[in-house]
């Protein structure tokens, strides 16, 4: 089976077309997703690369600061080594930690996105079906007890 071919059930209407289709080219201007909540956050991801490179650029400088300190001072270099050392690797783990931020950010976005989908969906299903919502619970439990709803959908006889 190829990835355009659906795997549901489609039916054909009266004038032969499916009813696949013909929901396809109809599309429920409620359901779409705007183009907004499609958009990629690009500037994010560049500045998460960009504050993980500079953290490496600071890991390399310490590794260069270390090696000259050592070849021109020898062991007299070390207490301010170790100190400028310590500096160095906290402040590259917080431009590194501050990049992993940003690609967390990223994804909360990627969330908030289909939350909004979702409720737009949902809300689109609400609005469409206005008169089983203003018929009230009434309406509703005798649609549930039908004979045709499914078990899951029956009400319970309610016991006193």
């Amino acid at each position: 089976m190829s990835d355009r071919e659906s795997t549901t059930p489609v039916a054909a209407n009266g004038d032969g077309a499916s009813t696949h289709a013909a929901r396809r080219a109809g599309v429920d201007p409620l359901m779409q997703v705007r183009n907004a909540d499609l958009e990629p956050y690009v500037g994010l991801r560049y500045l998460s690369k960009l504050f993980r490179l500079i953290a490496v650029v600071l890991i390399l400088l310490l590794v260069a600061e270390v090696v000259t300190g050592l070849a021109r001072q020898g062991a007299d270099a070390i207490p301010t080594l170790v100190s400028e050392a310590s500096r160095l690797i906290v402040l590259a783990g917080l431009l590194w930690g501050i990049g992993d931020l940003a690609i967390l950010l990223v994804d909360v976005g990627h969330d908030l996105r289909a939350v909004r989908i979702l409720i737009g969906r949902q809300t689109a299903h609400v609005v469409a079906t206005p008169a089983a919502v203003a018929a009230g619970p009434a309406a509703r439990a005798t649609t549930h007890d039908a004979p045709g709803a499914p078990e899951s959908m029956r009400l319970e006889p309610r016991v006193d």
